[in-house]
């Protein structure tokens, strides 16, 4: 369906269905805070779900008719769009949204939208940022210092990109810490994704780098107030440290894949080259499947099995 078709299918939704559309997503802006080009994607996939809605039952797409959708009719979709070369992961991130939306739109309407919520996601290989060579990552921390001619926002950044190589965090960790963990201890309290806690032990490097940024920075550090401050002294957007990292890899010519998160995997992967224990290395990312921190270790398989060898017991 082109892009000019799907517009003009949206004339054919009844007046209360975009309503309820709108008001989706305006529940989600007020709840989840989700940026406008998250609602953008969001708005674009359920509104094409509806416009095949239309064709495919023959009439204006209301309310009425989305209580009755059946398996049959998901798969007519989702074929439908697979046949128009939509790649597996932009029809699982669709279904995701449209899964969502018939979920708010069932409890204000009081109806189960169970084969909406029961179809399955079609199947892709999930990419990874590629980790970064330890020169690449140790030139990344050196040259994102450059991006900036305020000293105290280049030494922030640095300290920030060090605490991603350095120990592992995420970025919204990182940007998480307060005041209260000044100076850095040697091991941090870190709450991941679900509330999970962690330790995580601090670098000398890292706690040398956020000293520094500590010494310049304009604003007072205060144990309630961001550690991390943006130029007019709220919380730092992560937004802007991967505008920093992005001027850092044009001038090392690094690939695209030189993000904030591929740091995280470099602290990973290097570890795990240096002999480290996969499951220890599991606790410090605050993974709760063994799985998921093998997909991140990107090690090669000469390199492990060297590694087995002088580490594992022999028997006998």
């Amino acid at each position: 369906m082109s892009a000019d078709h799907a517009a003009t299918a949206t004339f054919s939704i009844s007046p209360a269905l975009r309503d309820a559309v709108q008001g989706w997503l305006s529940a989600i802006k007020a709840l989840d805070g989700a940026a406008d080009n998250t609602l953008i994607a969001y708005q674009r996939d359920v509104l094409g779900y509806l416009a095949f809605l239309t064709g495919h039952f023959g009439d204006a797409a209301g309310i009425a008719p989305i209580t009755r959708v059946g398996v049959s009719d998901m798969r007519a979709w989702m074929a439908f769009e697979r046949g128009r070369g939509v790649s597996a992961r932009s029809l699982a991130r669709a279904l995701s949204a449209v899964k969502t939306f018939a979920a708010w739109l069932g409890e204000r309407e009081n109806f189960e939208p169970t084969a909406i919520l029961a179809t399955r996601s079609p199947k892709f290989q999930k990419k990874l940022p590629r980790p970064l060579s330890e020169d690449a990552a140790r030139a990344m921390i050196d040259t994102v210092e450059l991006q900036s001619l305020k000293g105290w926002v280049a030494a922030r950044d640095a300290a920030i990109v060090t605490l991603l190589y350095g120990c592992g965090l995420r970025i919204s960790e990182a940007l998480g810490l307060t005041g209260a963990e000044v100076p850095l201890p040697e091991v941090l309290r870190i709450t991941g994704k679900g509330g999970k806690e962690r330790v995580v032990p601090v670098i000398g490097a890292a706690r040398d780098a956020v000293s520094a940024y500590v010494r310049l920075c304009p604003f007072p550090v205060e144990p309630a107030s961001p550690l991390f401050r943006g130029v007019r002294g709220g919380a730092v957007n992560p937004r802007q440290i991967q505008r920093a990292m992005q001027g850092a890899r044009m001038q090392l010519g690094l690939p695209a894949t030189a993000t904030p998160h591929a740091m995280r995997h470099s602290f990973a992967t290097h570890l795990l080259a240096a002999g480290g224990d996969l499951r220890a290395i599991q606790e410090l990312l605050g993974h709760s499947s063994l799985s998921t921190t093998q997909a991140y270790t990107a090690v090669d398989t000469a390199r492990l099995m060297e590694v087995y060898d002088k580490t594992h017991p022999k028997a006998g």
